[in-house]
């Protein structure tokens, strides 16, 4: 019997990557925080500054569209979306956040460019802190990480 299985893994190596960076300019207090957080990343697994594009979005509700252009570009081999909604006293949040979500999943499937998810989702603005680098970790990093492991994975597919 043979024991052999193929495998695939990626790598986490930036080097040679470009990434746009896509960050909300709506609850900028956090969404510095994740920023902050995506481009250490980055920069640690060997992306060089000048591999690094940030285009700020007026809010969560903007990031589907300027993601569609930046993957449209062919200028970024991955994207990073960042965003923070909080809920109010109303449904709006879930309208944004889902609508947010949904449309950035459909620009990678499009466009075949991965985007790495880091929209927070919130109750509170103490969670939304909790998300952005104390206690929940710095989800911005994590969003980061996951483009970067997809877009080494493709290249690993398309590699053979």
């Amino acid at each position: 019997m043979d024991t052999h299985v193929n495998e695939i893994d990626a790598n986490l190596n930036a080097a040679g990557l470009r990434f746009a960076i896509l960050v909300s300019r709506f609850n900028d207090f956090i969404t510095s925080r994740l920023l902050a957080g995506a481009q250490d990343t980055l920069l640690r697994h060997g992306a060089a500054r000048d591999q690094l594009t940030i285009i700020h979005v007026p809010g969560a509700w903007e990031l589907p569209l300027v993601a569609k252009a930046a993957a449209a570009s062919g200028r970024f081999d991955a994207l990073v979306a960042l965003g923070c909604v909080i809920r109010g006293q109303t449904t709006h949040h879930i309208h944004v956040g889902g609508e947010a979500a949904k449309g950035l999943a459909q620009v990678a499937l499009d466009s075949d460019v991965p985007v790495g998810f880091g929209v927070l989702t919130v109750d509170t603005l103490e969670q939304a802190i909790e998300r952005a680098g104390t206690k929940a970790g710095n989800k911005g990093a994590e969003a980061a990480l996951g483009a970067l492991e997809t877009v080494n994975l493709i290249n690993a597919l398309k590699a053979g």
